[in-house]
């Protein structure tokens, strides 16, 4: 159950830009990881590009894994 118990999904519905959502099974909220590639279209300081959004996202789910019993 350990590979399921953390998920990335990719969520694009518009070209160049969507999030990556860390979905965890134990009922906890997701964290997203928002992203756009087009720079002049980033309106927070916190929107990353997709290469940094999915290294950040898979961090997380990569610490959140380690701490599950094994």
């Amino acid at each position: 159950m350990q590979g399921d118990a953390v998920r990335i999904l990719r969520h694009q519905k518009v070209p160049d830009t969507g999030s990556f959502e860390v979905r965890f099974a134990d009922g906890r909220p997701s964290r997203y990881f928002y992203w756009d590639d087009l720079p002049g279209r980033r309106l927070r300081s916190d929107i990353l590009n997709s290469a940094e959004a999915e290294a950040r996202a898979k961090e997380l789910a990569r610490t959140e894994r380690e701490k599950l019993p094994r």
